[in-house]
């Protein structure tokens, strides 16, 4: 049964490929910031209409949900995420296709998951007579933007009516060649904690600062004190970052001023940690502000936790997609450091999110993500929605067969 269902799902992937090229490609062109994606989603359930596939729009303000319905689709519910969002940068590439938006770019693939997920529902739609349960299809606004989209659509009940069993995405990798998808079982990817911090202390000539509280020699301080945080502080064995990536003070070389702003990132991966990490840090920074005659205020906006992946949700799609692509085009790919919210998904139901691969070296097709000049091989896409058919199929038979023992 499930070699022939491969087969089917495989040759209308194929058939479908040159349709959804054209959809990503609209998606890609036509780019909306986080929680502003209204063309976006209005072109998404046209997309669906077109197909016969009802949606709910407006959820979170301008996610969408789809249910494809198989045969006793009570049964089991398995649900499939798609992120829609673009991020604020100028696309430097020089293709049809470019960003029409000045200044918002698909610079993350959101264009190429939407695409994908689009196609998983016209691949299901025309397979409803060939399996048992539902699949919900949920196309989420905001990842790029903390608290991010999950969360709030969560609170909508996304995950309610009916209740998904299990939920699985997947996020494009240029580190990853086309035609192949990685896995990681257990932590995948970090938390991420925005930080910002003024520190003030007194404005004064230059050349007398004895008069001064020098905040940018304050700050620099700060600065190396807080690098041996991770060093010192955290356990050798738990992954952490601290990254502190803007500096601004000043406006001329021979005034002294009387604030300088910092901002950065925290990541780890343990959460007892990340608050133990969180205190520590006011706890220095304020500490050398004031033992040097200053003052410091430090904000930590709280972000997206670590996501962990379900192990035993996890393998059985690793087991799935070397059946349907062959276990060379598999990997294991090891924990990150970036931060995505689809962990909000992941602490409510068992989880799995994998990599897409989109390097396509001959073509010149490899920049990184968040770079003006990310692009992607499209034949992922033929993969990109195949692939996560089957994973959605086999889980629903999964589900039956443990549910007739």
């Amino acid at each position: 049964m499930y070699d022939h269902l491969k087969d089917t799902i495989k040759g209308m992937a194929k058939a479908q490929h040159a349709t959804l090229i054209n959809i990503r490609r609209h998606l890609h062109m036509h780019p909306e910031l986080s929680f502003h994606e209204f063309k976006t989603a209005k072109f998404i359930a046209q997309t669906l209409n077109a197909h016969n596939i009802d949606c709910q729009e407006g959820v979170a303000k301008t996610g969408l949900v789809a249910l494809i319905k198989g045969r006793n689709p009570d049964k089991a519910t398995v649900a499939l995420r798609a992120d829609i969002d673009a991020l604020p940068i100028d696309e430097a590439n020089n293709v049809p296709y470019k960003s029409q938006n000045v200044g918002v770019m698909h610079a993350c693939g959101h264009d190429v998951h939407t695409a994908s997920l689009i196609g998983v529902a016209q691949l299901l739609e025309g397979l409803k007579e060939a399996f048992e349960g539902t699949v919900k299809l949920i196309f989420q606004p905001a990842e790029e933007k903390n608290p991010g989209g999950a969360l709030s659509m969560i609170q909508e009940g996304v995950l309610e009516c009916p209740r998904p069993m299990s939920i699985m995405g997947q996020h494009v990798d240029p580190s990853i060649p086309v035609g192949q998808v990685g896995f990681v079982q257990g932590t995948m990817l970090g938390s991420s904690d925005e930080i910002y911090m003024t520190v003030k202390g007194k404005e004064g000539h230059a050349a007398s600062p004895q008069h001064a509280v020098d905040p940018i020699l304050i700050a620099s301080h700060i600065i190396v004190a807080l690098q041996q945080l991770v060093s010192r502080s955290c356990n050798p064995t738990v992954p952490s970052v601290l990254s502190l990536c803007q500096i601004s003070a000043g406006a001329t070389t021979n005034f002294i001023p009387e604030t300088v702003k910092i901002a950065g990132t925290f990541r780890t991966v343990d959460e007892r940690w990340r608050e133990e990490a969180h205190q520590k840090m006011i706890k220095i920074a304020c500490g050398v502000a004031d033992a040097m005659g200053g003052r410091c205020e430090l904000e930590i906006n709280r972000g997206y936790p670590c996501l962990s992946n379900d192990s035993a949700l996890t393998q059985r799609n690793i087991e799935a997609a070397r059946a349907f692509l062959g276990t060379a085009q598999v990997v294991d790919v090891e924990l990150r450091m970036w931060a995505e919210d689809f962990a909000y998904y992941a602490q409510k139901v068992p989880a799995c999110f994998y990599y897409l691969g989109v390097r396509n070296n001959e073509q010149g097709v490899n920049a990184h993500i968040h770079t003006p000049t990310f692009n992607v091989d499209e034949a992922a896409l033929e993969l990109g929605s195949g692939l996560m058919a089957w994973l959605a199929l086999k889980e629903l038979g999964v589900r039956r067969r443990i549910s007739n023992q």
